[in-house]
């Protein structure tokens, strides 16, 4: 009980430490609030409130259809500009497209001509100008392919494609980069304020003041692993209530209680690595390149940008041992497939015994670095 006892107190000196150190803070707050907003709305990967303008010499029913087939929130209200105007509205800002219907256009449809439709796109915003020629394309596409059949202009195609977006019906990019921003930020932040922790108390000398007390290495190593991921964790539940649901308005399909199971299980081996990392380096600067080499391909392996199953087969292999792989896909299952433990539970399984070797690997390490 007394060993318990002076892990616990140990623990809420590391987080008094950890708030008297403001850079940490810092970094802290920035990578549960702005880091993921961010990140998920910064680049987007479809349309968004695209500024769109039409000049219509033809004004005939199928050009008003064309021009009403653009709405939000992909598309701001259509605005019409006078025929000629659109590269004078280009160059100064005002649209993002233009799209010009030449006259006659129905009367060349109904007689089976094939007219051209000019657009102009602004190409400065490159994301958005590319994407949304496509978006346009289609949507022109489809408008006068559904005008061609109710006029019996054309015959109709023997297939029909109906596609169906399962646990993201609106393609929402924001949705998924908020949450595996957050995912990642958990990743980084752990391992760092873990090692840092370490690394600083080496630096001032305090590791020996701690070792003249009754401590063992393993309740050092312990009350910093268990006080870095109660600060995580804590952190990571009020950035799903105010950032991820408040601000980007983004909710967990599954179980909250159970999203943050599998986080906490994910501390306990991304706080085991910081120490481990921190026991092989030497300095602070060791630790940070150590990190890079690290986490970053944590990261990049871990099914979050792309997924597992499109990388190669023997590095598919290799993943099974990065806690960050199984971490993803438990999170994932459960905030946008809105997954139970009886899906997650092989996920979480291996999170734990990949702790349990960090743990073991890295108290071994920091007793040796302590005894030398």
């Amino acid at each position: 009980m007394r060993r318990i006892s002076g892990i616990f107190w140990l623990g809420l000196k590391e987080m008094v430490s950890l708030r008297r150190d403001w850079v940490m803070m810092a970094l802290l707050v920035w990578s549960f609030t702005l880091a993921p907003v961010m990140e998920a709305t910064g680049v987007a990967n479809s349309v968004n409130n695209a500024s769109i303008a039409f000049a219509d010499e033809d004004n005939s029913p199928l050009s008003r259809a064309m021009a009403a087939s653009f709405f939000p929130p992909e598309f701001q209200p259509v605005v019409q500009i006078e025929p000629g105007s659109g590269p004078a509205h280009m160059d100064a800002g005002r649209f993002l497209f233009v799209v010009a219907i030449p006259p006659g256009f129905e009367r060349d449809i109904r007689a089976g001509r094939t007219p051209e439709i000019q657009v102009l796109i602004d190409a400065t915003a490159m994301e958005q100008a590319g994407i949304g020629a496509r978006y346009i394309t289609s949507i022109l596409a489809a408008e006068i392919q559904r005008f061609a059949l109710g006029r019996e202009l054309v015959e109709p195609s023997p297939i029909t494609l109906t596609m169906r977006s399962g646990f993201n019906p609106n393609r929402d990019t924001v949705r998924f980069a908020g949450i595996v921003a957050l995912i990642g930020q958990i990743m980084w932040l752990t391992t760092i304020l873990t090692g840092a922790a370490m690394i600083r108390e080496r630096e001032h000398g305090t590791i020996e003041h701690l070792l003249a007390m009754p401590l063992t290495p393993f309740d050092i190593a312990i009350a910093k692993i268990w006080a870095n991921a109660a600060v995580v964790l804590a952190a990571t539940a009020l950035s799903l209530v105010f950032v991820m649901r408040g601000t980007l308005g983004i909710t967990i399909a599954g179980s909250t209680s159970l999203f943050l199971l599998g986080t906490a299980l994910f501390l306990f081996t991304a706080t085991a690595m910081g120490v481990f990392l921190a026991t092989v380096a030497r300095s602070m600067a060791q630790f940070a390149l150590l990190v890079m080499l690290t986490i970053l391909p944590m990261l990049m392996l871990s099914g979050g940008e792309t997924p597992v199953e499109g990388q190669p087969e023997w590095l598919q292999a290799g993943t099974l041992i990065l806690p960050s792989r199984h971490y993803m896909s438990a999170s994932q299952a459960i905030a946008f497939k809105g997954a139970n433990i009886n899906v997650v539970w092989s996920e979480f399984l291996w999170m734990a015994a990949l702790g349990i070797v960090l743990l073991t690997a890295s108290l071994l390490m920091f007793r040796r670095s302590v005894n030398n």
